[in-house]
């Protein structure tokens, strides 16, 4: 019985799993009133709703804590007030309890939870706020073979999103929109399985304030954004030789980039798996399952030897339990 802690951003959530089985999955998210996130106020909501969400967790797994043997900490990469008020959480609660911690990658979560839906040996397409990465499993690590070489994904959509006067998260708001417009061309920079995206951030502004309605503007970002990361997810396929597509993170619940994704898998013959919108979102499920493998293959320490890892990045951690 394994707990997880989600804390690297704007969501602080508690998931369980018992033997690959997902038996509570809660979260609770910090919407800032205007603007993006403030980290330390991000911070203070964690701090604010842990012991709550702790307890729901318990209640709709249907366990007493003492049935827990380790606790998941989404310790790496993230927003470090965020971090700590985790680990701080998670210390306090596995010293209470006299079990380990498992230091989870939250990149590598969102990849280990596409076994959850059958996937064996993936490209990730790891599409989030702050992260945007192709990733595969080779030679002991879960190796980067494209990211983006300026802003994350998510965060260009929100920053966009602000510029027009749309709140956070924009992303749901744009996909939205984009449903009642047409294209513009745009820039589309892609290198090798790289991708950028100020210079299409750039046109957008541009465009904005020479009255372009956004609808079309919405709509052309999409097509433009997202063929841009569909184009470097395939071309990881053909460099890995790999069968499988995992779309990952928050902005993969869009359901543009979901259509994108299948129609290029299936005129490759690969597989193509989406979890489903609470996987993919930040969450503690994730953490949790992905913790129990490492669990089971000796993976964890002493609460006292844990620390959290603000720019790990995902190839730079021993990937010891496959």
């Amino acid at each position: 019985m394994i707990l997880g802690i989600e804390c690297t951003a704007h969501t602080f959530g508690i998931g369980v799993v018992h033997n690959k089985k997902i038996l509570a999955n809660i979260r609770d998210m910090y919407r800032p009133e205007k603007g993006g996130i403030v980290p330390l106020d991000a911070a203070k909501h964690h701090q604010h709703i842990a012991l709550s969400l702790y307890q729901q967790a318990l209640d709709k797994a249907n366990i007493n804590e003492k049935n827990i043997k380790a606790i998941a900490l989404s310790n790496a990469p993230g927003l470090a007030p965020c971090l700590l008020e985790g680990l701080r959480f998670a210390q306090q609660k596995a010293q209470s309890l006299s079990i380990p911690i498992i230091p989870v990658n939250h990149c590598i979560a969102h990849l280990e939870i596409g076994q959850h839906e059958g996937a064996r040996d993936p490209v990730l397409l790891y599409t989030s706020g702050a992260n945007t990465q192709i990733i595969a499993f080779s030679s002991g690590k879960y190796r980067v073979f494209g990211e983006t070489l300026d802003i994350g994904i998510g965060n260009f959509l929100d920053k966009f999103a602000r510029h027009v006067g749309i709140p956070f998260p924009g992303g749901p708001f744009i996909e939205k929109e984009a449903k009642k417009g047409t294209y513009i061309e745009l820039p589309y920079t892609l290198k090798g399985m790289d991708v950028s995206f100020s210079g299409l951030y750039t046109k957008l502004i541009q465009l904005y304030n020479n009255k372009i309605p956004p609808p079309d503007l919405c709509f052309s970002l999409q097509e433009t954004a997202f063929a841009m990361l569909v184009e470097a997810a395939e071309r990881a396929l053909a460099h890995t030789e790999k069968k499988e597509l995992v779309l990952g993170g928050g902005v993969a619940c869009n359901t543009r980039l979901q259509e994108m994704c299948k129609v290029m898998c299936k005129e490759r013959k690969a597989r193509f798996f989406c979890p489903k919108k609470e996987f993919l979102i930040d969450n503690a499920a994730m953490i949790a399952y992905t913790g129990e493998l490492m669990f089971k293959a000796g993976v964890f320490s002493p609460p006292s030897q844990v620390n959290i890892e603000p720019r790990e990045r995902t190839d730079e951690v021993d990937v010891t339990w496959k």
